[in-house]
């Protein structure tokens, strides 16, 4: 990375010198100016760093990278010193220094204290991903990220994790207004701090402004397009999804987001018969077109850890080089997953088919920790021992065909005969999200950011071995 540093005071624009300080003269107390990284990609382009989303604020100290210069005499001779990479929190402490006479030296010490304070190695993203129940912090210089059908944030969540800002959000869905602005209401609760803009918009609108005041070249543009056309429940026997205008008009949009955008890496998730669609060809001959290297798979992410067995196409797609899907690991129980939580969980009751699933299982197999089903199942409730995932986990388990809420979706029997009811918390912790993620308190709007997210911890992996890939492609 070169550093396009203003050397010379009189390119710095007077609105960033304070109205008593002078270029740097033999005697002056120093200069404080803004400047930016530039960063050459492998396509020629240049993009500018810290990253912003539409024009860049002069007035905005988290807009820029900042240093501080001034000149000392040595052996009678004048020589330029300078800090650079100074904290953009630091600034107006440093110009309020500045305004009331501090020494240089203060002013120096002031700023290499403030550069000294490094984050905690538990708040190390990159390092720490592991550690869910901290919120990260990201440095100003965190790779950007652009989600289409955001939902509730479960990419996002992931993204954070692996060190990547989020910064617009496109959340919609015009079939279920009330629900949708309650989820976009949860996404900004628990995003906005990263500096992450949620647009309440259909992706088709967004594509017909042109998405306007979206940053190009983003790092990052990742698409779950709706699936509910597309999944068992809404298919035809051949195996083909039953695509609406609407279904049509959602790739297209994705596809001009991909030619207007021009993302590094473009990442996009569905259920296994979105492969199949027309929609999915219209998103691949635009990749194709754009040069992109693409990788898709259908993956069961209990492969990749997580507690639930849930298979989703997921797609990889890079403009310069080609990257793979994170490695798999050994699956993990859903009762390994939250046993910590069960305990503080509210006693339940049986339904008369969960007890007839009960005991079915246990006309067979020694006594252990059931997972069964109260919603879904006409004939009898589906159920999971505790050493195995769960099954997926749908919207439906939180909510009726009226949106109410359901006030149980889920029970868990013990051996010794106790029966918990699953929370939502342990719904989430079963679908990947972090500690941090701060749900609203109806289940029907909770359970439908559950059901229909990206699982985070698959999310995170992703990631992190996608920036992997591409940092050892640039050493």
């Amino acid at each position: 990375m070169t550093k396009s540093v203003i050397a010379e005071l009189s390119a710095i624009p007077e609105k960033f010198l304070e109205n008593d300080l002078k270029p740097p003269q033999p005697h002056s107390q120093g200069c404080l100016y803004p400047y930016l990284e530039t960063k050459k990609l492998l396509d020629g382009s240049n993009v500018f760093y810290p990253r912003v989303i539409g024009e860049r604020d002069p007035n905005n100290p988290f807009c820029w990278r900042w240093a501080f210069n001034w000149k000392e005499k040595h052996n009678g001779v004048w020589k330029g010193k300078s800090i650079g990479s100074i904290p953009p929190g630091a600034v107006p402490m440093i110009r309020t220094l500045q305004q009331q006479g501090a020494t240089r030296e203060d002013i120096i010490a002031f700023i290499k204290r403030a550069k000294s304070k490094k984050p905690s190695s538990k708040l190390d993203v990159c390092k720490n991903f592991d550690n869910t129940k901290i919120k990260p912090v990201l440095p100003d210089d965190a790779p950007i990220a652009i989600v289409l059908f955001a939902g509730g944030g479960g990419i996002e969540a992931g993204m954070v994790q692996a060190g990547i800002r989020p910064v617009i959000a496109v959340e919609f869905d015009p079939s279920k207004p009330d629900l949708s602005r309650a989820i976009a209401k949860t996404h900004h609760h628990n995003f906005s701090e990263y500096g992450c803009r949620i647009i309440q918009l259909t992706v088709q609108e967004v594509a017909q402004s042109g998405f306007i005041g979206f940053p190009r070249r983003p790092d990052y543009l990742h698409a779950s397009p709706v699936c509910a056309n597309f999944s068992q429940a809404h298919t035809a026997k051949a195996g083909k999804g039953i695509e609406t205008a609407d279904d049509l008009t959602a790739a297209i949009a994705i596809a001009e987001a991909i030619r207007q955008l021009q993302p590094r890496v473009f990442t996009l998730e569905n259920v296994p018969r979105y492969q199949n669609s027309q929609s999915f060809a219209i998103i691949l001959d635009a990749l194709e077109l754009e040069g992109y290297s693409v990788t898709y798979s259908v993956v069961n992410m209990a492969d990749f850890g997580l507690p639930q067995a849930r298979r989703r196409l997921v797609l990889v797609a890079c403009q310069d080089l080609a990257i793979s899907l994170p490695p798999t690991s050994n699956p993990i129980g859903w009762h390994e997953a939250i046993a910590h939580l069960i305990p503080s969980m509210t006693d339940s009751q049986l339904l008369p088919k969960q007890q007839q699933a009960l005991e079915k299982f246990l006309a067979g197999n020694a006594p252990t920790p059931l997972l069964i089903e109260r919603v879904g199942g006409r004939i009898q409730s589906k159920y999971k021992p505790g050493h195995l995932p769960c099954n997926t986990i749908l919207r439906s388990y939180f909510t009726d065909h009226k949106g109410c809420n359901r006030s149980k979706f889920a029970d868990i029997w013990l051996p010794d005969g106790k029966v918990k009811s699953l929370s939502i918390e342990g719904a989430a912790k079963l679908q990947g999200f972090p500690d941090w993620y701060e749900f609203p308190s109806e289940a029907a709007t909770a359970g439908s950011i559950i059901g229909y997210s990206v699982p985070p911890s698959f999310a995170t992996q992703l990631f992190m071995s996608a920036q992997s890939i591409l940092q050892g492609a640039i050493a």
